[in-house]
């Protein structure tokens, strides 16, 4: 069985369809194809069941040109469903063109099946999108699969010690936790905690060396999206600066603190007592 996935967005977008998309190549023995953004593809090299990736940005205003290589990569294979997150009118011309006979979406003329998905963590409410195939999802399950050399790699690059290991990550986005904060926070946790290995999380470089970097770490704080993303892929305790609760998983270790837009204002003693330290 083969099934063809369109994901519009960016990198964060595509590490939320992971779980789904691992669910239906795991559950119908299928094999994977994804349209994405070039730009955001880099996500799907963490999950070795996609079969293919078809470049193409949905929110780029493609031109008809590329509207119709789309086709012609959708009409070669053999689907046999297509799960779609795109809306428009050229999707749906699209799709309808396609030989794909069952059609999964929020909405459009195209659909043979639409779906309402359901608010909270954006990784699970893909779930009314796999009904349609007979499957239920529990994105929470869904675990990052690490190649041992990349951990073993990342482990190596550690600060030296036997103590927990602390990963910030901080956007440095316009409205992040203050740089000044971000820069005295390891001295402050060192005060609570005189062991601990403080970590800085990359924010460059290929996706597999910043998740296996984390994944190293025994708690993650941050206030990146894709960083924690990863964190939640991973499987990771998590402090999410920012964050809204409903982006988040219910997990046990898993918080958002702080209002993103208010990050100005949030304390040092809020973060400490987030981590397990006030």
């Amino acid at each position: 069985m083969r099934v063809l996935f369109l994901i519009p967005g960016g990198l964060r977008a595509q590490l939320q369809a992971l779980p789904a998309a691992a669910r239906v190549a795991e559950a119908l023995n299928a094999q994977v194809q994804v349209a994405c953004a070039p730009t955001a593809a880099a996500a799907w090299s963490l999950l070795p069941a996609v079969e293919k990736l078809i470049p193409f940005d949905f929110d780029a205003n493609p031109s008809l040109a590329d509207w119709a290589n789309l086709l012609g990569n959708v009409r070669e294979p053999d689907f046999q469903a297509c799960i779609n997150l795109a809306s428009g009118r050229q999707v749906d011309l699209m799709l309808s063109m396609s030989h794909i006979p069952n059609r999964v979406a929020a909405g459009g003329f195209s659909a043979t099946s639409t779906v309402s998905p359901a608010a909270g963590w954006p990784a699970q409410a893909l779930a009314a999108y796999l009904r349609p195939l007979g499957l239920e999802l529990d994105a929470e399950a869904f675990r990052l699969a690490l190649p041992k050399a990349a951990l073993s790699q990342a482990a190596s690059e550690l600060p030296a010690g036997s103590g927990p290991a602390l990963l910030l990550a901080a956007s440095g986005a316009s409205g992040d936790w203050p740089a000044a904060q971000w820069q005295a926070l390891p001295a402050l946790v060192r005060a609570k905690l005189p062991d601990v290995r403080i970590v800085e999380g990359r924010r460059q470089g290929k996706l597999l060396e910043r998740a296996a970097q984390l994944a190293s770490c025994d708690v993650v704080l941050s206030s990146d999206p894709i960083t924690s993303e990863l964190a939640l892929l991973a499987g990771m305790p998590l402090v999410a600066l920012g964050a809204q609760p409903t982006e988040l998983p219910i997990r046990q270790g898993v918080q958002a603190v702080g209002e993103a837009g208010a990050l100005q204002t949030l304390s040092d003693a809020a973060v400490l007592q987030a981590l397990g330290l006030g």
